[in-house]
């Protein structure tokens, strides 16, 4: 999926993407609100410290069920040392990705991929692998950092790489800083 030497961030800086004003900037509960429902099985692709993975658990609810995956153990571990003891504990599944491949085989109704895309080196793989874990109704949503990372044609490289392999763009979404993108299947 990524090369976890050169491009991801290192747990050591997790703190930033968990912060209060990261809260403020991109809130989980605007972000999703209109596509993550109770009782959905959910994704987060490279959820790191679980900034959305957690907001996504409590609105799937009991019977919904969300899947944290990050390449990083170490953010994995952050998010499990969270919800160790809570009702989430049930309801978040953890998973480590491989360096070239997310590892799901569980069908899924949603699935978020918050400022990862542009550190994934194959993306066509990348986004064959979405296509064969979304369910024939399901949505994912793409969110890439407009400022210093992903540029206007870079983003759009990418959309022609989704529609390459069978997934539509549905919608354009506003979030701050950000280039972003509903997809479902085509």
């Amino acid at each position: 999926m990524v090369d976890k030497n050169k491009r991801v961030c290192p747990v050591e800086r997790a703190g930033i993407l968990d912060g209060r004003v990261r809260r403020l900037l991109h809130n989980p509960q605007k972000i999703l609100g209109n596509y993550v429902k109770e009782g959905m099985t959910v994704l987060d692709l490279g959820c790191g410290p679980g900034f959305f993975s957690i907001e996504m658990a409590r609105i799937v609810g009991d019977s919904g069920r969300v899947i944290a995956a990050d390449l990083q153990d170490g953010m994995l571990q952050k998010l499990k040392f969270k919800i160790q003891g809570t009702t989430l504990d049930k309801r978040i599944m953890l998973n480590e990705c491989e360096e070239d491949k997310i590892g799901v085989s569980e069908h899924v109704d949603f699935i978020l991929a918050f400022y990862m895309v542009h550190e994934v080196p194959d993306q066509k793989k990348f986004f064959r692998e979405i296509k064969s874990i979304l369910k024939p109704n399901g949505k994912t949503i793409i969110v890439e950092p407009k400022l210093f990372h992903v540029s206007k044609g870079a983003f759009k490289e990418t959309i022609m790489k989704v529609k390459e392999i069978g997934l539509e763009p549905v919608e354009k979404t506003s979030i701050l800083f950000s280039r972003a993108m509903i997809l479902g299947k085509g």
